[in-house]
């Protein structure tokens, strides 16, 4: 059906062009589902708009040949192509919430194309609307109809782009990371979905993911980029059991494996000799996980010595609950109890796991600890100390030893400031060092810790990708020297290998400054890996508690056995 040859896209620029697409070829079959894999800037996007000729050709350069059928896409009108688009082929963007327009109503939307497109009148377009809501299986659809994107969840919002990209029965779908920093149930939701779509409809599917768990649940056959160009090809089997190129090996090492107890996670790096090409030594996915490995020993004398201490941060009966306006969306005194009598214990160096799907409480909970949100009942003490009972000035001493690493790492950062105003402030506040000069050369040695250099000190947060991002936010809840910091969904919206370096460096801190972690997160497998102890929170409660190999290998709530049973088996 598709036809790729020699694809190249450049990107016009002030040193001249960037490579970004260079020189790739692949097909695609009727009926097939072809993945492709790789880390951001990889040019897996930039591909899939390539084929839909959504880039801006005043600052794109590209070539090659794209062959719908018999149709040479690169030589049609924009008129022709506007009806290609839609009507042949169709995207499902990476970011709903982004690509829905906020002031109008998902109905609204949906019927603004069909009635494009199909030339249907108000109430045909909306009859139409209705029954594709109620095939991506839309709960209410018609409530949905007249329904704003902010009024809805993450899923909902995916659910109503699959349902725009169906809308005029393309024969080709490209999925352009459709499941990324979703909870791994939605996740698992949205593929079914998209796999129940292309059967029923026999629609040929692009599903674009950096996450190779994912694509093993989806593809047919798989396409491997990395630096703009197509690394390894192969069927998912082929890849699974015998992947040829480092870095396909790198993709497939680094995403945490609930079955090993791993020290740290392998990188791409592990895999690339020191000039950085692919290793001729072949090192194997399996030889570097053992190198990795736990031994029982070590497991059990951690346990040994955590658990033998007094408790670092104690929480009893703690609850959180939020008035619903009257008159708005309930009766007056209704409340949401987004944390609802939760009571735990967190040891000297311990990581406690917090895991749950969104809006199951764990971010309120984090919150409610520092009493950035202030609780309903219950307590909280560190070291000690009830946190409920300090005044403004004891509280903000405390918070020397309590830090937060937040889930968006950009928006936590004040765009008006560099980087180096944004570390140098907390030590400001507190009063750390005499001068700005020790403070200065306090926040170098920090970027360098976190693997960041000295001239990042004057650059802006637009300036660094997000996993640079998320190491200087790292690096500002070091500043302080914390005992405790509360990392919430830091490594969520993450590539699967720079997650893997941030995991790794959040564990290595550990060791270094003897911090203790409550680590939040709605992917099991990265807490079952992070974590000494879990704790499973749904609905504001916590429903289990316990070692990460008893709650993986033995849960007890059928709650934990669908988060579990959603987990990608890549």
């Amino acid at each position: 059906m598709l036809q790729v040859n020699d694809l190249s896209v450049n990107f016009k620029t002030a040193s001249g062009l960037f490579k970004a697409v260079k020189n790739i070829s692949f097909s695609l079959k009727k009926g097939e589902t072809v993945g492709i894999v790789g880390e951001s800037g990889s040019g897996k996007s930039v591909t899939s708009l390539a084929l839909m000729r959504l880039l801006n050709t005043d600052q794109t350069v590209i070539n090659g040949e794209v062959l719908l059928n018999d149709t040479r896409l690169f030589d049609l009108p924009e008129a022709d192509m506007r009806q290609i688009r839609g009507n042949r082929m169709a995207m499902i963007f990476q970011e709903p919430m982004t690509s829905l327009n906020p002031v109008l109503t998902c109905g609204f939307q949906l019927t603004e194309a069909i009635k494009l497109h199909l030339g249907l009148n108000n109430a045909e377009a909306k009859k139409k609307t209705i029954e594709l809501f109620n095939e991506v299986q839309l709960p209410r659809p018609e409530a949905i109809f007249d329904s704003y994107p902010h009024q809805i969840s993450g899923g909902q919002k995916q659910r109503v782009m699959i349902a725009m990209a169906l809308s005029c029965n393309p024969e080709i779908l490209i999925a352009d990371e459709p499941t990324t920093a979703l909870d791994v149930t939605v996740q698992k939701a949205i593929i079914e979905l998209l796999l129940n779509l292309k059967s029923t409809r026999c629609r040929s599917l692009i599903f674009i993911s950096h996450d190779l768990g994912v694509i093993k649940e989806i593809a047919d056959r798989v396409l491997v980029m990395y630096k703009g160009q197509i690394v390894e090809e192969a069927t998912v089997t082929d890849l699974f059991n015998n992947p040829q190129h480092a870095y396909t090996k790198g993709l497939l090492a680094c995403r945490p494996s609930p079955d090993q107890h791993l020290k740290k996670l392998p990188v791409i790096a592990d895999f690339f000799d020191a000039n950085g090409a692919s290793d001729t030594r072949s090192a194997t996915i399996e030889s570097i996980r053992t190198k990795y490995s736990y031994s029982e020993t070590e497991m059990a004398d951690r346990k040994k010595e955590l658990y033998q201490q007094q408790p670092l941060l104690k929480i009893d009966k703690l609850s959180t609950w939020f008035p619903i306006n009257p008159g708005l969306l309930g009766p007056s005194g209704q409340v949401v109890k987004a944390v609802n009598n939760v009571s735990l214990e967190v040891y000297p160096g311990e990581t406690l796991g917090l895991v749950g799907e969104s809006g199951c409480g764990k971010t309120t909970l984090g919150r409610t600890i520092l009493r950035l949100i202030e609780p309903t009942h219950g307590t909280v003490s560190f070291e000690g100390k009830d946190l409920g009972g300090l005044k403004k000035d004891a509280l903000r001493e405390i918070r020397r030893d309590i830090q937060i690493i937040f889930q968006d790492p950009y928006s936590s950062l004040n765009p008006r400031l560099t980087v180096g105003q944004s570390l140098m402030e907390p030590l400001q506040v507190h009063q750390f060092y005499s001068n700005d000069t020790k403070r200065k050369q306090r926040v170098l040695e920090l970027l360098q810790r976190v693997n960041l250099l000295p001239e990042h000190f004057n650059r802006y947060p637009h300036e660094f990708s997000g996993g640079q991002r998320q190491r200087i936010v790292i690096a500002r809840a070091l500043a302080l020297q914390p005992k405790f910091i509360i990392c919430d969904e830091s490594v969520s919206a993450l590539d699967v290998s720079v997650q893997a370096q941030v995991l790794n460096l959040i564990r290595e801190l550990q060791d270094e400054f003897k911090l203790t972690y409550i680590f939040i997160s709605h992917d099991l497998a990265v807490i079952k890996h992070i974590s000494d102890r879990m704790v499973v929170m749904n609905k504001g409660e916590i429903v289990e508690t316990g070692y990460p190999d008893d709650i993986y290998y033995r849960p007890q709530q059928d709650y934990t056995k669908r988060l579990i049973a959603s987990i990608p088996q890549g």
